[in-house]
């Protein structure tokens, strides 16, 4: 006989185990299943091991400059093996976080992989054999993986992905990355920073695409001056792959060129885990490998949702986090408020950060707002001089006729952390008055958030 739940979530990534607790908390008879390890892609191989790795990265960096603080650091070196078990322990322990949460809300583990038989049934395959069970309502949690283009595919050796460049067999000597979204840059980041020769392609005509064209440039001339090659407008055609080398074919103006790696870590977006759910037989509609739903994240068949990677972007693990939360709280008879894409904000941990929220500049402008834009340096700033770290800027968009605040977008030490309050401020609906009589506290970096408000109306004091 099936075992039967108020709610079933398939895959326990920040989407999925978020939702399940939630949901739990509302009083609901709740299942979470899981094909491979709890906390997803996010917790495992995602988010969290990435930023360990690269705190090791900027800790290395800041060792290389002790002689600007006054210190003396002799015999500088890292150990790779370690730099990546300590990360692979970091993962551990929040994954097992994730189990303990689970445990203590009374929500029902299974370990095995879903198919939907029904819209309201499922089986799931575990090492024990078959088990059916049922949900009143099922969430899709799946999350994705990294997308392969043909000729350009993963070998985990001399051509890596996300997971390969997580735990790698080498340092790299001589890296390509392909493509420079967030993945690909902090990936980037790291190898730089310990010593890779290290060259970024961008078929897009700018680095980190997806930002202020400002804060891009910005960006590009940083990594320039930490000595990365970009290339922009360039696409690699495909790989000759021999032993210990790599040759890549990359157009560029027109024109194809070789050149010689002897790693490439390919980061060319993701596809969503859509296959072998029996999505299509229930009739819900897939668009390029993601599930369409609603602002509800409801996909038209009664008492499925979709939330998290699965269901589009933007691809951020606290996006489906919120999504999670919503739809528990929808399914539990709240009265939830939908999503608002352009107040999720995006976080990029390389050296220096990227940080954002809402529109660019040059999207408000599309959009039809006549906008005021404040803009202040890092090197403005009394916290960032003492830290040792003046290049960067923060960036404001303003709605010139109501003072909404359209977009905050930043590059420098720590905007991951500053971002939020611009974040808060959107969902607030603060507008500039409320922003410039802000207190903000001396010496901290949040002043230049203060600054840039400032500066979109005139009114900047120190630059």
């Amino acid at each position: 006989m099936a075992q039967e739940f108020d709610l079933v979530v398939i895959g326990s990534g920040p989407g999925g185990y978020v939702c399940a607790i939630r949901a739990a908390q509302l009083g609901l008879k709740v299942a979470c299943i899981e094909r491979e390890n709890l906390g997803g892609i996010c917790l495992n191989w995602g988010c969290i091991p990435t930023k360990a790795l690269l705190r090791s990265a900027e800790v290395f960096h800041l060792m290389e400059r002790a002689k600007e603080f006054g210190l003396k650091a002799d015999g500088i070196g890292y150990d790779l093996d370690a730099v990546v078990q300590r990360s692979r322990k970091v993962a551990k322990q929040l994954a097992g976080g994730v189990g303990h949460l689970l445990k203590k809300n009374k929500v029902t583990v299974i370990m095995g992989e879903a198919r939907l038989t029904g819209p309201r049934k499922l089986t799931v395959k575990t090492d024990k054999g078959s088990e059916d069970i049922t949900g009143k309502t099922v969430v899709l949690a799946t999350g994705a993986r990294a997308r392969e283009l043909p000729g350009l595919e993963a070998d985990g050796d001399l051509v890596w992905s996300y997971r390969h460049a997580l735990v790698p067999p080498r340092m790299p000597k001589k890296l390509l990355v392909i493509g420079s979204g967030a993945i690909g840059i902090e990936f980037a980041s790291f190898f730089n920073t310990l010593g890779a020769e290290t060259t970024v392609v961008e078929v897009m005509d700018r680095v980190l695409p997806v930002e202020d064209a400002e804060i891009s440039a910005l960006a590009k001339k940083q990594f320039v001056k930490q000595g990365m090659k970009i290339m922009e407008k360039s696409t690699v055609k495909k790989l000759d792959r021999a032993k210990g080398k790599v040759t890549a074919h990359i157009e560029a103006d027109g024109k194809t060129a070789t050149h010689d790696f002897d790693t490439v870590i390919s980061a060319v977006g993701i596809v969503g885990n859509v296959e072998g759910l029996g999505l299509e037989e229930l009739g819900v509609k897939i668009d390029r490998t993601h599930v369409v739903t609603d602002e509800y994240c409801r996909t038209g068949v009664d008492g499925l949702y979709a939330i998290g990677d699965v269901a589009g972007a933007p691809w951020l693990a606290h996006k489906a986090s919120h999504e999670g939360v919503m739809v528990a709280e929808l399914v539990a008879g709240g009265h939830p408020h939908p999503i608002k894409p352009n107040s999720i904000p995006g976080c990029t941990y390389c050296q220096p950060q990227i940080a954002s929220v809402g529109l660019t500049e040059a999207r408000a402008k599309e959009a039809g707002h006549e906008v005021r834009v404040g803009r202040f340096p890092f090197i403005g700033n009394g916290k960032a001089i003492a830290l040792g770290e003046p290049d960067g800027m923060v960036k404001t968009v303003f709605d010139a006729r109501t003072g909404e605040l359209l977009g905050a977008h930043m590059v420098g030490a720590e905007v991951t952390e500053l971002i939020q309050g611009y974040v808060v401020g959107r969902t607030l609906e603060t507008t500039e008055s409320e922003l410039m009589e802000t207190v903000f506290p001396h010496p901290t970096l949040s002043e230049m958030m203060h600054e840039s408000v400032l500066d979109a109306y005139g009114r900047a004091i120190h630059f």
